[in-house]
């Protein structure tokens, strides 16, 4: 049976919260899950326990503490004040915010040594960020998974230093991210065997089941499937 609950993170200035799953199984991997411009919400708090069901140990970090602790809105509705805490986002910070949190997850007795990472939209910029640049105790997560991360063509003079297998997701029909930045990402990382980049017929946040308008059911099916299968041959393989 899963359990939930907030772990404390503790930084150089600071404590945060991260919501926790905790599945019914000993010697976990760990899975850090990146939130959307929504916060830590009913849908990212959701898919930390599917993880969980899943028996994988699930960590999802406020990445907004210093803006705004504990922020959250559910749909729609809220796109406003969550481009709002982009703008004020500090993205080294959040990075260092996840390198801790990665630290925090391999040093939790549930956890078998093993961390992956999947983030959604502002999220999956930041686990495009935590392939290249968190690293405890010198290495790096295991694997990653990217869902529509907007950033992440901006920041692909970094990609030599993604060393562990990645999967990326993207919407064709995402007004956000159009098709020649995804074909950008393609080719930046061609020539990578360990890395996949899938296209679906969605928009934008199509995972989402919170955001009605953007919420694709078949492509989020899908696209959950392939990242479970992924992380079940990366984190899972002895």
């Amino acid at each position: 049976m899963v359990s939930t609950h907030y772990e404390a993170i503790t930084t150089p200035d600071g404590t945060f919260d991260a919501f926790c799953a905790v599945p019914d199984a000993p010697d976990a991997p760990a899975v850090l899950v990146f939130q959307e411009v929504f916060g830590i919400n009913d849908n990212i708090r959701g898919l930390a326990t599917r993880l969980a069901e899943a028996g994988y140990l699930a960590l999802a970090p406020d990445v907004f503490w210093r803006i705004e602790p504990r922020f959250e809105r559910k749909d729609e509705s809220g796109l406003a004040d969550g481009f709002t805490m982009v703008q004020q986002l500090d993205l080294d910070l959040a990075t260092a915010d996840i390198t801790v949190t990665m630290a925090h997850a391999l040093a939790m007795p549930g956890c078998n040594g093993r961390v992956g990472g999947v983030g959604f939209c502002l999220g999956g910029t930041l686990a495009y960020l935590f392939a290249t640049d968190s690293r405890v105790g010198g290495r790096g997560p295991d694997a990653v998974v990217s869902y529509y991360g907007s950033g992440v063509n901006g920041l692909l003079e970094s990609a030599d230093r993604l060393q562990c297998p990645a999967l990326f997701h993207y919407g064709a029909d995402d007004p956000y991210i159009t098709v020649d930045k995804i074909d950008e990402v393609e080719q930046a990382l061609a020539g990578r065997p360990d890395v996949t980049v899938h296209r679906y017929d969605a928009g934008h946040a199509f995972s989402n089941w919170d955001a009605p308008s953007m919420y694709d059911e078949t492509a989020a099916h899908q696209a959950w499937g392939r990242t479970m299968h992924f992380f079940d041959e990366q984190l899972r393989s002895t």
